[in-house]
C-alpha cells in the first residue's frame, strides 16, 4: 500500500467527502476515488459507503484510521521537518487565535520562526473562528483555550494558567468584607468575555454563586480592556494569571479571595492534518511546540 493512497484515504476518512479531500491533497476527485478504490482491492473490503452528504465510512475504514491516522501524521511531520532543515522556508504563516493570548505569550514565541524570514499574520477569534478559519484553510495554525471537538483537526496542549477573580484593591475589599459574599459579588458590575460568561460560569459553579439573571456591564474577546476598566475601579472579571500577574505585583489589582477556589485554563495549538505537508506550516508547528511545551 502506498503512502500516497493512505494518505488519502485519511483525508477522505477525516472530511467524510471525496470531493474536500481532493482540494485539500490538491488531486482531482477520479485520482482520489481511484486511490480509494486500490485501498479496497488491497484490503478486500469496502471502505465507505456514498450517502447524500458525502461518504460514511465502513467499521473496515474505521479500523484502518485507528491503526495508520496517527502514525502517518507523525511520518509526515517528521519528514516535512527533516526538509525544513534544508529548504527555503520564508513565506508567509497565517495564526489566528485569542487576541490577548497571541499579545502576550504567543508573539515572543515567534522570534525563530521571524528570524527564519517567515513572515507571520496574526488573526484574532473566539473558538468557533479558529475552527472555521483552519478547515476553510483560511490559516495555517490556531490558538484556542476551547478543546478541540472536530475529528477532522488535531491539537496539543501548549499552556496552562490559573483562572484568577480580580478587581481593584477597593472594590475587591468591598466585596470581601461583606456579611454576604455571593450577594456582594453579584451587586458589582462584572466584566466578561461573552454573554455566555465563559471563564466567569466555571468559578461561580465551583464556588456555589448563581450565574441566574447576571448580565455583564461590559462584553469584551480581548480581556486587556477589561483590565484597563478594572484597574480604574470600575467592577471585577475572571482572567487568566498571565494577563493580571503584573497589575497584582503593582497592586492596581488584587484577587478575589474564592470561597472555594479557582481552577485552571488550558490552550491549545491546532492545525489541519493536511496543512503539514507544508514544510513552513509543519516547521512552525514544530518549533511552538517545542519551546511553549518545552
Amino acid at each position: 500500500m502506498s503512502l500516497s493512497r493512505m494518505r488519502t484515504f485519511i483525508e477522505v476518512y477525516r472530511q467524510r467527502s471525496i470531493s474536500s479531500a481532493a482540494r485539500s491533497l490538491n488531486l482531482t476527485q477520479p485520482a482520489v476515488s481511484q486511490h480509494i478504490a486500490g485501498l479496497e482491492v488491497a484490503i478486500g473490503r469496502p471502505l465507505f459507503e456514498r450517502s447524500s452528504a458525502g461518504v460514511e465510512p465502513t467499521l473496515a475504514a474505521d479500523e484502518l484510521a485507528n491503526d495508520i491516522g496517527d502514525k502517518l501524521d507523525a511520518a509526515e511531520a517528521a519528514l516535512t521537518s527533516a526538509k525544513a532543515r534544508s529548504m527555503d522556508i520564508s513565506g508567509v504563516l497565517q495564526v489566528v487565535g485569542h487576541a490577548d493570548f497571541m499579545a502576550e505569550i504567543l508573539s515572543e514565541q515567534l522570534l525563530p520562526l521571524l528570524e527564519s524570514g517567515i513572515k507571520i499574520r496574526m488573526n484574532s477569534g473566539d473558538g468557533a473562528l479558529v475552527t472555521s478559519m483552519l478547515l476553510e484553510g483560511h490559516c495555517d495554525l490556531g490558538l484556542s483555550a476551547h478543546p478541540v471537538m472536530d475529528n477532522r483537526l488535531k491539537s496539543e496542549k501548549i499552556f496552562t494558567s490559573r483562572i484568577l477573580p480580580v478587581a481593584s484593591p477597593d472594590v475587591a475589599k468591598r466585596i470581601s468584607e461583606s456579611d454576604d459574599f455571593s450577594a456582594a459579588i453579584r451587586s458589582e458590575p462584572m466584566l466578561a468575555y461573552n454573554l455566555e460568561l465563559s471563564l466567569i460560569e466555571r468559578w461561580l459553579k465551583k464556588n456555589h454563586i448563581s450565574a441566574d439573571h447576571l448580565t455583564p456591564s461590559v462584553v469584551s474577546q480581548d480581556l486587556r480592556a477589561q483590565r484597563k476598566l478594572l484597574c480604574k475601579g470600575f467592577g471585577w472579571s475572571v482572567m487568566p494569571e498571565f494577563l493580571c500577574k503584573d497589575q497584582i505585583a503593582r497592586h492596581e489589582l488584587v484577587e478575589i479571595p474564592s470561597p472555594v477556589g479557582t481552577h485552571d485554563i488550558h490552550y491549545y495549538l491546532i492545525w489541519l492534518p493536511g496543512a503539514l505537508r507544508q514544510v513552513r506550516v509543519a516547521h512552525a508547528r514544530q518549533i511552538l511546540l517545542n519551546k511553549m511545551q518545552g
